[in-house]
């Protein structure tokens, strides 16, 4: 249930903390007094669009903030954790909602932040509110059908052929793909086949790019590095000029020095070590500068194959991996063109078995609904006769659909015949908006077991009812009051008095503001309110105020400030 909500700087609403209850909620109040804000804060709530311009003149920032305690909490567990957030404590959830007039929307949920599709989300399990046009939601047969699957409980088999009925959407749509490429295929198939097979003859090798670039370089500068070599040895070993000869002088100094004292030979291993090196130096350099030949032919072969890379890099990718990988695809997509007979033939397959799945998921379904039909039919049909239309006549009519939908084999119609005499219709051709709110709360009251939203809010669906019919939507409301928590923003005397608690709404003006005002009213008040929804004052409203009341449940007083 709800069980407070608390709202700031909405409307004419200055800052109020409302406490609710179990069972069937009454709030009336004249015209223009602000019931309106109830609904207009349970929305936020839920979140539908916000209207800047509900925030209160001299204000920047609008609050509603709501607390419900939740006996099962598994579907909104679902969803938070969808969302990433902790599962409620205790049953409790709290939702907030901020609206500014700099556009910085807030909400969060157990005061961690989160999108409007999550509230949207959220909502969907904890409120079901009805104004006085959401009776027209009976006019879709969607919504008709997805009423008399919640009165049959079927939410996994539906889910069960929804997955299945996806499956075969899918693969339906992979063979009409296939099926309506074949015109063009015979283009597409040349020019894979091309470009797999001028990949193919380049005979790309990973890493070669970098060999052949350095290998050319190596050709392309082959004098340069002859003459770089020459350089080096001769400075080497040029004569007597050359380091080497130096060298070897100096080793025979070494050698007499040694000779005389012999202590100083380990002063002399780093010079050999260096002879040595050097020496083997110019061998290798002289070895390099043999094996330098400069070939024309291979120059020539190099240019070719860094061309042939370049080439294939522009059209197939920045990189010889790249193009390999172009050639990989292009080769998968050529056998699939080139295998389109098996393609079709296991495409055609599957669309067959998936299609076999969803009529036997779909059929399913449809015996439970053909089951079920009747009997939503003959109780909805009860509760018509509790409120006023003692001989109509109400059906479920099925109707099986020339191919699988996504909510099953069939459609719903609900079929309505209001007066003796009368043909049955489609209840959206025949119903007055009076009807419709009758019709809903009839359908409603059927659900209302299955049903696992905790509150239900009904904004005046009472309209354009009768005073004898508006007591029993009242009787009907405080019924639904035994199973959910309802509230009833009504006119009617008749329904504000089998309320379990009854809230007034007035609207004062306090200096210079106006304020919306809601508090509990009980005993000679309650009397004093509905007598004024009666049409006055004098003791004989009075008097039928009392007899309304008779029997009706009474609560402790309080009072609460808007």
């Amino acid at each position: 249930m709800l069980s407070f909500i608390k709202i700031r700087h909405l409307a004419l609403v200055e800052d109020v903390t409302w406490d609710l209850r179990a069972g069937l909620i009454g709030v009336t109040g004249e015209t223009g007094a602000g019931k309106s804000i109830i609904v207009g804060a349970l929305k936020l709530i839920l979140g539908e669009r916000a209207d800047r311009s509900l925030i209160r003149n001299g204000q920047d920032t609008c609050t509603v903030e709501a607390s419900f305690h939740l006996r099962d909490t598994r579907a909104v567990d679902a969803v938070l954790a969808e969302a990433g957030l902790d599962p409620c404590q205790d049953g409790e959830l709290l939702i907030k909602r901020s609206i500014s007039t700099g556009g910085a929307n807030k909400q969060f949920v157990n005061c961690s932040p989160v999108t409007i599709h999550v509230l949207k989300a959220l909502g969907e399990h904890l409120v079901d509110l009805h104004g006085p046009h959401d009776h027209q939601s009976l006019n879709s047969q969607d919504r008709q059908l997805e009423m008399l699957d919640k009165y049959i409980g079927s939410e996994d088999t539906l889910a069960k052929y929804q997955a299945s009925w996806q499956q075969w959407r899918s693969a339906l749509t992979e063979l009409d793909d296939l099926e309506n490429s074949e015109r063009s295929s015979s283009q597409q198939e040349d020019m894979l086949r091309f470009q797999a097979q001028e990949i193919a003859a380049a005979n790309l090798k990973p890493g070669e790019e970098e060999e052949i670039e350095a290998r050319h370089r190596i050709a392309a500068n082959g004098a340069r590095l002859a003459e770089v070599c020459s350089a080096i040895t001769g400075r080497l070993s040029d004569g007597e000029g050359g380091i080497l000869d130096a060298l070897r002088e100096i080793g025979k100094h070494i050698h007499e020095l040694e000779k005389i004292d012999p202590g100083t030979t380990a002063m002399f291993e780093g010079f050999k070590s260096a002879q040595i090196e050097l020496t083997e130096l110019e061998s290798s350099v002289q070895e390099y500068a043999d094996d330098l030949e400069t070939d024309p032919a291979e120059l020539a072969q190099l240019d070719q194959r860094i061309h042939t890379i370049q080439t294939l890099k522009r059209k197939y990718g920045p990189t010889v991996a790249s193009i390999l990988e172009f050639q990989k695809d292009a080769e998968q997509k050529l056998a699939k063109i080139e295998n389109r007979g098996d393609e079709l033939e296991r495409l055609t397959k599957l669309v067959k078995d998936r299609r076999s799945e969803v009529d036997k998921l779909g059929k399913q379904l449809t015996k439970k609904r053909a089951e079920a039909a009747p009997k939503l039919a003959k109780e909805v049909a009860s509760h018509l006769t509790d409120l006023g239309f003692k001989r109509s006549i109400f059906e479920a009519q099925l109707a099986t659909l020339s191919a699988p939908s996504r909510n099953g084999l069939e459609e719903v119609d609900f079929q309505f015949a209001p007066n003796p005499g009368e043909p049955l219709k489609p209840l959206r051709l025949t119903a007055s908006s009076g009807e419709m709110s009758r019709v809903l709360l009839s359908v409603k009251s059927a659900l209302a077991k299955q049903d696992a939203v905790p509150l239900l809010v009904f904004d005046e669906i009472d309209a354009n009812v009768g005073g004898n019919i508006a007591e029993a939507v009242g009787h009907k409301m405080a019924s639904l009051g035994s199973t959910h928590q309802v509230i009833a923003i009504t006119h009617f005397p008749q329904v504000a008095s089998l309320a379990a608690s009854h809230f007034v709404v007035t609207k004062e003006i306090e200096g210079d503001r106006t304020k919306s005002h809601i508090r509990e009213v009980t005993d000679g008040e309650r009397i004093e309110e509905l007598a004024r929804m009666l049409g006055g004052k004098l003791e004989s409203a009075r008097e039928h105020a009392r007899n309304l009341l008779s029997g009706a449940p009474q609560t402790a007083p309080g009072f609460l400030a808007l």
